[in-house]
């Protein structure tokens, strides 16, 4: 959302984030983003998750797609923070938002439902049927969101619809609800090939909810200083 347009919003109090909260680092937009919700209106429904997951990506490493250069898809990643990058992961969609410089960005990796007078049962459920079981059954809702296909997937966003995009309070919007975690992981990102800077610490986790994203950084055997590190939570954004 520019910081300086005069948007209608959903609703009086609605807190949508402005482009200057993306204009900045990557790993700070990682940890900030945490605790964050995303609202995607599908059919007169506000669907929210809340992130509790995500993952730095930068244009000087290897790891990420911008590194592979500049193309007409990729245009998103190299323009300004706050906007919308959307690719494809094992024949899902999969949410990025850019970041400060060039090439830099997000990936929203896990989130979980968010459910408020904007976001109530029926928006649950709404969520539960875009993103049924293997069996077509519902999802319980702490599985819902643990993955970034199943995010997208749940919150009904597709690709060839916000790729390249920018906010609109009336559609698709991140909110700042007022809510932080306590406590942060820090790892290394997950899925990324070996030689291509896999060993970079740039994944970030709400603790309070890590057995419910895509990997969980404390299940048994990953030691605290080797596996993972745990941060406080960030300062208050500006």
């Amino acid at each position: 959302m520019p910081d300086n347009a005069a948007l209608s919003l959903p609703w009086p109090d609605a807190q949508p984030l402005r482009d200057a909260f993306f204009d900045r680092d990557a790993q700070t937009l990682a940890r900030e983003l945490l605790g964050k919700v995303i609202r995607h209106r599908v059919d007169g429904l506000w669907l929210s998750a809340q992130i509790i997951e995500t993952e730095a990506y930068y244009c000087a490493e290897k790891g990420s797609h911008a590194s592979l250069g500049y193309t007409e898809k990729r245009r998103a990643l190299f323009a300004d923070g706050g906007h919308i990058y959307m690719y494809y992961a094992r024949g899902g969609d999969s949410l990025n938002f850019s970041a400060q410089g060039p090439g830099n960005a997000v990936l929203i990796k896990s989130a979980r439902p968010w459910l408020d007078h904007h976001s109530g049962a029926a928006s649950l459920a709404r969520m539960q049927t875009n993103n049924p079981d293997a069996q077509g059954r519902p999802r319980p809702p702490e599985r819902l969101c643990a993955g970034q296909t199943l995010l997208c997937r749940a919150l009904g966003l597709k690709v060839p619809d916000w790729d390249a995009q920018r906010f609109d309070p009336l559609r698709l919007f991140v909110e700042d609800v007022g809510e932080r975690p306590a406590q942060i992981i820090q790892s290394t990102r997950l899925g990324i090939p070996a030689g291509r800077d896999e060993h970079l610490p740039y994944r970030f986790v709400d603790a309070a909810f890590a057995r419910f994203c895509t990997r969980n950084p404390l299940r048994r055997g990953q030691l605290e200083g080797r596996d993972y590190w745990r941060l406080a939570s960030p300062e208050a954004a500006p």
